[in-house]
């Protein structure tokens, strides 16, 4: 089967030398993932491109912080992943842990996928 795509993080597999993506519902999780973790400024060429999540690590956790992350995440999807709708964004403070779970539900209309992803901050 065809590779679209490097898998990151960079890992090692005997099969293709470098593990590989091979499926447009992989390649479309990976490009989400790391549009919300890179902060803007740190792609070349790029200098509005990324969510910047790691940014609100040491905020004071509030409604207006929740608020700002969704519309971020919003903006950037529209802006650089416009295939993908974002149908809901998620929060759960957990507070024994001292993180955050943001959920995304989204749909990539075109390719019938609607899926989940998790992060924590």
């Amino acid at each position: 089967m065809p590779s679209i795509g490097l898998s990151l993080p960079i890992t090692y597999n005997s099969n293709d030398g470098f593990t590989m993506i091979k499926n447009l519902h992989h390649m479309i999780r990976q490009n989400l993932k790391m549009l919300i973790l890179t902060n803007p400024g740190e792609r070349v060429m790029e200098p509005t491109y990324g969510v910047g999540l790691s940014r609100f690590l040491f905020s004071n956790y509030s409604e207006n912080i929740e608020a700002t992350i969704r519309t971020r995440i919003q903006e950037q999807v529209e802006m650089y992943l416009p295939v993908i709708a974002i149908q809901n964004i998620f929060f759960e403070n957990k507070m024994e842990t001292n993180t955050i779970l943001i959920t995304l539900k989204y749909v990539v209309p075109g390719l019938g996928i609607d899926d989940l992803l998790q992060l924590a901050i």
